[in-house]
């Protein structure tokens, strides 16, 4: 699975366009699930069928979610973060 952290799962709503209910109704699950998720830091956590699910919504989208170091193929997007924020998500 590539999505790892809350900061991709904003990243693909916003590249999107979607609002936190257009997630929650593509993956099939509820709006405070997204609205929790989006509201923590760092890495996801939840049960692994509900992240298969949001995973899913977006790739059938388009989006891709790389791993650390891991470059992307045409366009896109990617952020660099610092040592800090790694070590911050216990990396």
């Amino acid at each position: 699975m590539g999505l790892k952290t809350v900061e991709q799962l904003r990243q693909a709503r916003a590249a999107l366009g979607w609002t936190q209910k257009q997630v929650a109704d593509a993956a099939g699950v509820s709006v405070p699930t997204i609205k929790r998720l989006e509201a923590s830091t760092g890495y996801l956590a939840m049960r692994v069928d509900t992240l298969v699910l949001i995973e899913k919504a977006f790739t059938e989208q388009g989006i891709t979610f790389l791993n650390h170091g891991e470059e992307s193929v045409g366009f896109g997007v990617s952020i660099n973060i610092s040592l800090q924020q790694t070590l911050e998500f216990g990396e």
